[in-house]
């Protein structure tokens, strides 16, 4: 099944909502997806025995009343984000469940495996999968993911370093299957220049941390409404892997966020705070370079229909560009 055939009539705005580590849970979630567009959050984020499985009957109980109250408009499809990398110590038991509920798409981070992709299609799920350069892209496709995720120079959290416009370029010349665009898409305008690059979808992160059901604290969603893109500081110190945070919250740490040094990447560390004493995401906020866009902390729901006006604005503006030319 193809990723167009998953979300068929069922989104308002063409974005998917990425996966917030610590913040997203499923109230974030069902808003998010009732809304109309795909709602996300991280397995790990479900940290109490058997939690995670009781977030997956929440979300799909919920949205499968809705849906049914709903036949004519339903929510977007929800999903889950797995993280690959050697250090999750619970990927195959929360793959399992996954399995078990069929999660209709699940976003991979930090590494590739055929035989979770292969899990994923035994039910007919969608596997996107995150990657910040056209090698890792060709990686994630030959190991059978269904989707790619191009995480590029100002996006939250663990971002990489091109150009949105020369990491979705190199890709589109050899990939023409399902391709979302991540860093700094914050507006509907963004979206549609995400489109207009070749993407078929935007990513958003950092603005969804700023609503009203996302699991972060009063002072970090002020702090994103009071930053601006200078406010957004690259660095591996906090986890072993590079990514952009807020300079505040670097300073409220006591660290000097123009003189940071470099960590180990060996010593990876997603929980902890890798080579510091403040833990990534928790202490360290993530963000991305889009903030500025942010002026308030509205409900998900607002914040989405928001983007759908936006987004509808700039087509017209465009269409409008084109027809006088």
């Amino acid at each position: 099944m193809a990723l167009q055939d998953v979300l068929k009539g069922r989104l308002s705005v063409p974005a998917i909502a990425a996966p917030l580590f610590i913040i997203s849970g499923p109230e974030l979630v069902i808003a998010q997806c009732k809304a109309g567009i795909v709602g996300s959050f991280p397995s790990l984020n479900a940290r109490g025995e058997g939690m995670f499985e009781q977030w997956l009957i929440q979300i799909t109980q919920e949205l499968d009343a809705y849906n049914q109250a709903n036949p004519d408009k339903p929510a977007a499809p929800f999903a889950v984000n797995q993280i690959v990398h050697r250090s999750n110590n619970r990927l195959e038991e929360d793959l399992a469940l996954c399995v078990k509920y069929k999660v209709p798409i699940v976003i991979t981070s930090l590494g590739a495996r055929e035989e979770l992709n292969q899990a994923i299609h035994s039910y007919g799920g969608i596997v996107l999968h995150d990657i910040i350069n056209n090698t890792f892209a060709k990686k994630a496709i030959e190991k059978g993911a269904d989707g790619l995720i191009a995480v590029a120079a100002g996006a939250g959290g663990h971002a990489g370093t091109q150009s949105p416009m020369a990491l979705i370029q190199e890709i589109r010349e050899w990939f023409d299957g399902p391709l979302l665009l991540s860093g700094a898409i914050t507006t509907g305008d963004s979206i549609l220049a995400a489109q207009a690059m070749g993407a078929d979808l935007g990513y958003i992160g950092s603005a969804f941390i700023a609503t009203k059901e996302a699991r972060a604290e009063e002072d970090y969603k002020q702090c994103l409404v009071d930053s601006s893109a200078e406010d957004i500081v690259y660095s591996n110190l906090f986890t072993g892997v590079h990514g952009n945070y807020l300079k505040p919250s670097i300073v409220n740490a006591g660290l000097d966020p123009d003189n940071l040094p470099d960590s180990d990447p060996s010593k990876m560390n997603f929980g902890s705070g890798g080579n510091t004493e403040k833990k990534a995401w928790k202490d360290i906020w993530g963000s991305g370079q889009g903030i500025a866009a942010i002026k308030d902390v509205p409900s998900a729901a607002e914040y989405i229909e928001r983007l759908g006006q936006e987004y509808n604005s700039a087509f017209d503006r465009l269409s409008s560009v084109f027809s006088q030319g």
